[in-house]
């Protein structure tokens, strides 16, 4: 049993660090932060779908990225919370194409709130930039959920070494 445990929290702590390290990566070439932006990471949103352990790993790795984000400590909040409620949904999904929409979802409502936020504040132009950051945070969770994500758990799903795994959980 304990044996178990420590896998658990080791494949937690690999998707903490590999989430952190796709996010920097995709910070060199500025499309990790900021109103246009796809992160590599947010493809392993998906792995809470078949490994639930995974989601407080992701929301670690999220806020260990985010505190590099130039948005500061309601980013790093906000941004951190809307990947871990995300990952917690993805995790209870039964079904494949729906595991994917809670990241979408999560993040273009939350984080777009926080990028319209520092950008307009609670001026009378917080809702037009609101609309506008909704809509490209959520297209790039699109293009990594949908793309990348369903990508990682097709290629997964046809590894012998995972299903041997999951076979012996």
């Amino acid at each position: 049993m304990k044996n178990k445990n420590t896998q658990k929290l080791t494949l937690a702590a690999m998707v903490a660090a590999a989430y952190a390290v796709l996010s920097l990566l995709g910070a060199v070439f500025g499309i990790t932060y900021g109103p246009i932006q796809v992160r590599f990471s947010e493809a392993l949103c998906l792995l809470p779908f078949l490994f639930p352990e995974t989601a407080w790993g992701l929301g670690v790795g999220c806020l260990i990225a985010n505190l590099f984000s130039p948005y500061g400590v309601l980013d790093i909040v906000v941004g951190s919370l809307a990947t871990l409620i995300a990952a917690l949904i993805t995790s209870r999904c039964r079904n494949v194409w729906l595991a994917a929409l809670p990241p979408v979802a999560c993040n273009m409502v939350l984080v777009g709130a926080v990028l319209a936020y520092e950008q307009a504040g609670t001026s009378a132009a917080f809702w037009p930039t609101y609309g506008f950051n909704a809509l490209t945070v959520g297209l790039g969770e699109v293009v990594a959920c949908y793309g990348l994500g369903m990508l990682l758990l097709w290629r997964l799903s046809k590894s012998t070494a995972l299903q041997n795994y999951l076979k012996n959980r």
